[in-house]
């Protein structure tokens, strides 16, 4: 499957707070045991920031939001129609990000 997108892409899972190295660390570390010393050395914040984990983020949240506004499924059928429908619901929240948030005040 990663291969249709592309060689260089990584799958960034971080570790739990609570993730420990395994027993051959030292010798030969895994993925994993980087990571977790990564995570240990410059914390999990600039971790996230250095690994391209913010990325993963902000796409969930972008899906989120296209799920919320658009709906969670395509109403064309065939794939050129599809590809025309994402472009036309990528303007619709693009145009509607533009007008910016609503505000909200109290009345009292």
């Amino acid at each position: 499957m990663l291969a249709r997108f592309g060689g260089d892409i990584q799958i960034v899972i971080p570790p739990p707070k609570y993730a420990i190295l395994s027993t051959d660390a030292q010798d030969s570390p895994t993925l994993r045991d980087q990571r977790i010393t990564a995570i240990s050395t410059v914390g999990r914040m600039a971790w996230q920031v250095s690994s391209g984990y913010n990325q993963r983020s902000r796409g969930e949240t972008q899906m989120g939001r296209w799920k919320q506004v658009i709906g969670p499924k395509m109403k064309a059928r065939c794939f050129p129609n599809q590809r025309t429908e994402a472009k036309i619901d990528t303007r619709i929240l693009n145009k509607m990000n533009g007008l910016g948030c609503a505000k909200f005040e109290a009345i009292l």
